[in-house]
């Protein structure tokens, strides 16, 4: 799944914001806010921080496979 650049979340958000205060549609500004953190909620995206931190993790527990494995090996 591709993850949108903030930039272009923010800029969907300024325009719509605009579009709708020139208008009756204060409702419909809430409503499709709401949508949209719902969308995203369900997306399940993490930041950038928690992305690199389970990367790092990652690597950590590959390491220790290898050395597990290393060892084993040299045990048979």
């Amino acid at each position: 799944m591709s993850a949108t650049p903030p930039s272009l979340l923010a800029e969907l958000q300024s325009r719509l914001a605009e579009l709708l205060r020139n208008g009756p549609a204060a409702d419909i500004e809430r409503n499709v806010k709401a949508l949209l953190a719902q969308a995203f909620q369900r997306a399940d995206l993490v930041t950038r921080e928690e992305f690199d931190a389970q990367l790092e993790r990652l690597a950590r527990l590959q390491q220790r496979v290898e050395q597990l494995e290393k060892l084993l090996a040299e045990r048979t």
